[in-house]
């Protein structure tokens, strides 16, 4: 475990929390010291839940720990069951209580209750978050589900279980909702879907599907290879995240349904196609993107970056490890090399050294693309509440690929209007002191504000230093300043490279239009 400011990723606890809190009938005692409570906030704060998490915390004090602190978990766990009288339970520690060696799966067990207990091992000390929700998840799957025996479908509707969704999940809620309405639409029948709106006795029904749809291969890869083995269910291997793999997807399912792809196909109800390539997106090719999340929004995100929004993708990485196989196959079809970290400061590392015009990411991300002053959107969790929209906007799905469009381009349109407020700024039209004529404060004499001068971190000397041999003359830092600021990174970068190739102590204006008349060829 590292200890660090910010994480990708809990303790796997919180992963199995993320499980109990989307489901229904399932109640999670937990062995945990006073102050790991702190995961219910993250429930209701971000996700805006109307409820508190399924949880009962043990809570122990430091004053406890001479005692008998085996017993708490007992009473709690019978206390829990008593007050919610849940379908099932799931118990375990968390990463403090694991040190104290209770065994609280023992105990649980030893109890003796009417409904079934299910014991977690979540080693806190070796995996994190989203190791933490698939062994969960796995773990309801293998104690839960039932095998059943199915007809055959010719001659009636195919089944599938949607599987993943979880409560925490980035857009998983709306996911659901456009998944399951193209699956509709297919000619598909929803036996189950879980995590998220289940109940324990959902989970035992999963077994009576002729085959599963896998949305996050994080959560549920490892249970859809437990029904494999235990229902002989195929699963579908494609995460429908974009324009193509939305139509590979539906390949899939109806390869998988036998079903007939074309009445669908024939009328796809995407705007993003064409979107991509009208005259307003033109601008857009070739843009330089660096694309970094966990390890399924990463990988469908460089795809839909470069192959169908004309991006030049100069980044790729995810923070889960367990994935780090997928994301070098996806970089190295990219001609890049994957980084696979959890440590966010090597992630700022290759932002700053590679100084990409727009950042697709996480919450962590996105403060490092603020900082660094480049256009993000956020396309993975961690993320923060304005990433949890009240709105309909799924990531997966037709519908998602226009949301895709939409989240991704407009911060590099509002950068280039930013930026065209900065270049007439002074103009008398549109200064500070005329006012906002959409309010009717143009001309009336509004207050005037004294806004410092932009000095993009160089200051504002005659000759500012950069480095021990090249210099910026004022001159040309001036011209740098009308660059517009979400490539003026990429500017000052390629002229100081030029300046040292060709021996240049002082970088004029001269030396800023010959650097950009040179990589511009």
């Amino acid at each position: 475990m590292q200890l660090t400011v910010w994480t990708y990723e809990g303790p796997p606890h919180v992963g199995a929390m993320r499980i109990a809190t989307a489901m229904s009938g399932l109640h999670y005692v937990l062995h945990a010291p006073q102050g790991d409570t702190y995961a219910d906030l993250l429930f209701t704060m971000i996700e805006r839940r109307g409820a508190r998490p399924p949880v009962t915390y043990t809570t122990f004090q430091a004053r406890d720990l001479g005692t008998d602190t085996a017993e708490l978990f007992r009473t709690a766990v019978m206390d829990a069951h008593a007050r919610f009288q849940p379908e099932a339970m799931i118990v375990g520690a968390s990463c403090t209580a694991e040190l104290i060696q209770d065994d609280p799966a023992g105990m649980a067990l030893a109890i003796g209750l009417p409904i079934p207990v299910i014991p977690l091992e979540l080693p806190s000390y070796q995996k994190k978050e989203n190791w933490g929700a698939a062994e969960t998840f796995r773990q309801l799957v293998r104690h839960l589900a039932t095998p059943v025996e199915r007809t055959p479908m010719a001659g009636r509707k195919p089944v599938c279980n949607i599987l993943g969704p979880t409560a925490l999940g980035f857009r998983h809620r709306d996911d659901v909702v456009e998944i399951t309405r193209l699956l509709e639409r297919l000619g598909v029948q929803i036996n189950v879907t879980a995590p998220l709106g289940a109940t324990p006795s959902d989970i035992g029904r999963l077994g009576a599907a002729d085959f599963n749809v896998v949305l996050y291969p994080e959560i549920a890869g490892e249970a859809a290879k437990q029904l494999e083995k235990q229902c002989g269910q195929p699963s579908t291997k494609t995460v429908p995240i974009g324009y193509g793999a939305t139509i590979d997807f539906i390949n899939e399912v109806c390869a998988l349904g036998g079903l007939d792809p074309a009445p669908v196909l024939d009328g796809v109800p995407s705007r993003m196609p064409w979107w991509s390539r009208s005259v307003d997106s033109t601008y857009l090719t070739g843009k330089r993107v660096f694309v970094f999340g966990d390890g399924t929004h990463a990988v469908a995100a460089a795809r839909v970056a470069s192959e169908e929004l004309g991006f030049e993708v100069v980044g790729l990485g995810c923070y889960n490890r367990e994935f780090a196989r997928e994301v070098r196959a996806a970089a190295a079809d990219l001609g890049l090399t994957a980084l696979i970290t959890d440590d966010y400061l090597e992630v700022e590392a290759a932002i700053a050294a590679l100084q990409p015009e727009l950042v697709l990411g996480s919450q962590m991300e996105r403060h490092i693309a603020k900082r660094l002053r480049i256009p993000c959107a956020v396309i993975s969790a961690p993320f923060h509440v304005q990433d949890h929209p009240a709105r309909f906007s799924p990531q997966m799905g037709f519908e998602g690929a226009n949301v895709l469009f939409d989240t991704w381009v407009h911060p590099l349109v509002m950068g280039l209007e930013e930026h065209l407020l900065h270049m007439f700024r002074d103009d008398f039209e549109f200064s500070d002191e005329a006012g906002a004529s959409h309010l009717g404060g143009h001309g009336a004499g509004a207050a005037k504000t004294t806004v410092p001068a932009a000095t993009d971190g160089v200051a504002s000397a005659e000759v500012a230093t950069v480095s021990s041999e090249i210099v910026w003359a004022a001159d040309a830092e001036a011209e740098l300043k009308k660059i517009p600021f979400f490539v003026r990174g990429k500017a000052r970068k390629n002229t100081e490279r030029f300046a040292a190739e060709h021996g240049l102590a002082t970088i004029g204006v001269e030396t800023l239009y010959d650097a950009k008349s040179h990589y511009s060829r």
